[in-house]
């Protein structure tokens, strides 16, 4: 049985991920709300930055008391939201 062919994650060079790192960072400082697209996910998470874990390389997001972790790999865009 063959397996199904998964999209690779795009790559992005380090200026792209710094700045991403940047703006977790500052997002983190000021517990702001943020809005971050995932690749492979439909739907973007929202939500404040709880811990950025250098161990395994995740984000924590909490909103209503749920807590989602999202490789920092795996993000493509930090937006803060506009309502």
């Amino acid at each position: 049985m063959a397996k199904a062919k998964v999209a690779k994650r795009p790559t992005r060079d380090e200026f792209v991920l710094e700045e991403i790192g940047n703006q977790l960072s500052e997002a983190k400082q000021e517990n702001s709300e943020i809005v971050l697209t995932v690749w492979g996910k439909d739907e973007q998470v929202r939500g404040q930055i709880v811990l950025m874990d250098p161990r395994t390389g995740r984000v924590h997001i909490q909103s209503n008391e749920v807590t989602t972790k999202v490789p920092f790999m795996d993000i493509m865009r930090v937006d803060y939201p506009r309502d």
